[in-house]
């Protein structure tokens, strides 16, 4: 009989973690700034609401405008506010600022820039949103900000990965490819109040 087949398996890296949170609100302001400001080629917010960017990024409006008029590509994979994985989560949180009102915050930001080239928006498919609310993924160039939503927890009290890129097949890569692979099936915000919905093919491969 033969040998079974032994899947080669990536080395760990751990040289990519440059940090971690304990939360994610301990994680500095000035670092999503510089962040986003330094990024340009690539600007992926996979948050299910990114709501609290537009309050920790100052400017973040304008900011995003710049950044696509020089040619950075910028995606915002939101939740479907009346989806009813949303719905669900609002009554597992049970706090007075719903996840359906954080998601219209930021798609009445986002109509702020509507008008520009290179702003890309969706909706997580229904079949991924349980995927998608449980696991946030921030991507800016070759860094990361990755969250694991925990249990009961709001975004801002569940851990912060920040990564940066050394290769394929790291850890970096991994989070990146899942949030590539929900948005590719990601749906149009058709009918969303002060959205619109750009439905441009698969970025590369990270």
């Amino acid at each position: 009989m033969p040998w079974p087949t032994v899947r080669h398996r990536p080395k760990s890296r751990d040289d990519e973690v440059l940090r971690s949170y304990p939360y994610r609100s301990a994680c500095p302001s000035t670092a999503w700034a510089d962040l986003i400001d330094n990024a340009t080629r690539e600007l992926y917010f996979g948050g299910y609401t990114s709501y609290f960017l537009w309050t920790q990024v100052p400017a973040l409006p304008e900011t995003l405008r710049r950044k696509a008029d020089s040619g950075c590509r910028i995606r915002f994979l939101l939740g479907d506010p009346d989806g009813a994985v949303t719905r669900q989560r609002e009554e597992i949180e049970d706090v007075a600022l719903a996840v359906s009102t954080r998601i219209r915050t930021t798609l009445e930001q986002l109509a702020r820039i509507e008008d520009v080239d290179g702003v890309e928006a969706r909706f997580s498919a229904p079949a991924d949103a349980i995927n998608h609310v449980s696991l946030s993924v921030f991507r800016f160039d070759d860094e990361a900000l990755v969250t694991p939503h925990l249990a009961r927890l709001a975004g801002h009290d569940s851990p912060l990965i920040h990564l940066r890129r050394h290769g394929d097949g790291g850890v970096f890569s991994r989070f990146v490819e899942h949030g590539e692979e929900l948005w590719s099936r990601g749906v149009p915000m058709t009918g969303a109040p002060h959205a619109r919905a750009h439905n441009s093919g698969q970025s590369e491969p990270p």
